[in-house]
């Protein structure tokens, strides 16, 4: 097979390296599966060949972009080809007349949205790896960030896709219109499917002009419920921030060990409330949040007017993932999502579910639109007692989710990680259409196989 697949596309292409396939063999998650090639397309044609190959010989393909998502979605589960999509990272076309960005799934997402921003445009997704994280990854899980609550998910601002199918053929759907309603909803079907039904081999994206400027508030409460509650008031007021984070006791102490003591004032809880829009507006706002804000009793509220002063908060922000593992725990991080009206709800249970099973739970995420991870921070997780016990907690985290109307996923999707709830969440009758779906465009089931629609 590799052989033939170095005869296909050229050996500096084909790789079969340990080291190379250990390190397409894994993600974020805690678990691995080598593939037995990898294969590096650098073009649509590449894709189409491999494809072509694998569905002759019932091969299993599973695409990677950067290979930094939390659910194991890009792990080869049942080995086969790694297609790495990392070489195709061109961006095709910026047209401002047209508001529209054409890329390859390869382009790391914060240059992609330089590249906009320096024609004064503006692309909104934004989450937390967006200095990592690919394009194509983003796609694939339709991924969020903190701006989703003003701006929306990756999947607002997609208007065509090229894509591969499981046979090779190229499907080309939507295009650079920014109102299509032409036929069924096609495009929509492959952003969030998780590599599992085509691989995207070119995007087009929709613009929006940036904004002209931005700022941001930041304040302490004395407890979480305190927060949730101002988040609720600055809505309830007529404001919708760009981004709306909040952030528990137990996050802002590992916060304050991992940067520094003076990284944030004392408080059980931390809000980040950003604005955007015009210079002249922002100003006034600003003024009437702090007086919200402080209205609600929050222990500090500092104001942050510029990029230069907001980009630092941001990095605080970014730098939460990092602060908790320096803890020495093992972080299962999960993006789970409640109604707005749940916040205090969500914390509680994570209170009681960590005095129940003894494991420390640290939340943080955008309150704004209700998804907040939900991070179990375990000791010694390789010890399968341990394990066993935090497998446990998080069964009763998302049965908790699901019977108070949530979702076990807002942003880094199911893969392996959350397979076992995937039919709860979705229903026998939706789950039993999400495998039509699935027979009818890869009937061989060579896609990223083992995944949440397998046995």
């Amino acid at each position: 097979m590799i052989d033939e697949l170095r005869d296909l596309l050229g050996a500096e292409k084909v790789s079969s390296l340990p080291d190379v396939l250990e390190e397409h063999g894994t993600d974020r998650w805690n678990y691995s599966h080598l593939p037995e090639v990898v294969v590096f397309a650098e073009s649509q044609e590449d894709v189409v060949k491999v494809m072509k190959f694998a569905s002759q010989r019932g091969l299993p393909v599973t695409t990677r972009g950067a290979g930094v998502g939390y659910v194991g979605g890009c792990v080869p589960a049942e080995g086969g080809i790694a297609l790495s999509l990392k070489r195709m990272n061109q961006i095709v076309e910026l047209n401002t007349a047209d508001g529209v960005l054409v890329t390859q799934p390869g382009v790391i997402l914060q240059e992609l949205q330089n590249e906009a921003k320096r024609q004064g445009w503006y692309y909104p997704p934004d989450p937390a790896s967006l200095k990592e994280c690919s394009i194509g990854g983003t796609l694939s899980t339709n991924a969020g960030g903190p701006r989703c609550l003003k701006y929306g998910v990756t999947k607002n601002y997609v208007l065509g896709l090229k894509v591969v199918l499981a046979d090779g053929e190229i499907l080309e759907v939507g295009g650079r219109c920014h109102k299509n309603k032409t036929g069924f909803d096609l495009l929509h079907l492959f952003i969030g499917s998780e590599g599992m039904l085509g691989v995207i081999t070119e995007a087009t994206l929709r613009l929006i002009p940036h904004p002209q400027s931005r700022a941001m508030l930041t304040a302490t409460f004395p407890t979480f419920p305190d927060a949730a509650g101002t988040v609720q008031a600055i809505l309830n007021a007529g404001h919708l921030p760009s981004a709306l984070e909040i952030t528990d006791a137990f996050t802002l102490q590992a916060a304050r060990d991992y940067l520094g003591v003076a990284s944030f004032p004392q408080g059980e809880a931390h809000l980040i409330v950003e604005i955007d829009g015009r210079a002249a507006s922002i100003r006034s706002e600003l003024l009437e949040l702090k007086e919200l804000i402080e209205s609600t009793g929050a222990l500090s509220c500092e104001i942050h007017e510029d990029d230069e002063a907001c980009e630092k908060v941001w990095q605080l922000r970014r730098d939460f993932s990092y602060s908790l593992r320096a803890t020495g725990l093992t972080k299962l991080n999960e993006d789970i999502v409640v109604p707005r009206s749940k916040l205090v709800d969500l914390a509680e249970f994570a209170a009681s579910l960590q005095a129940k099973t003894g494991i420390p739970i640290a939340c943080f995420g955008h309150a704004g639109d209700g998804n907040i991870h939900t991070n179990l921070m375990v000791e010694d997780y390789d010890d399968p007692s341990i394990r066993k016990k935090a497998d446990d907690a998080l069964d009763l985290l998302f049965n908790w989710i699901l019977e108070n109307g949530g979702v076990i996923t807002g942003e880094h999707g199911i893969g392996l990680a959350k397979k076992r709830w995937i039919k709860d969440a979705l229903g026998p009758v939706g789950f039993e259409l999400h495998l039509k779906v699935k027979d009818a465009l890869d009937p061989k089931g060579i896609l990223n196989p083992g995944k949440f629609l397998s046995s």
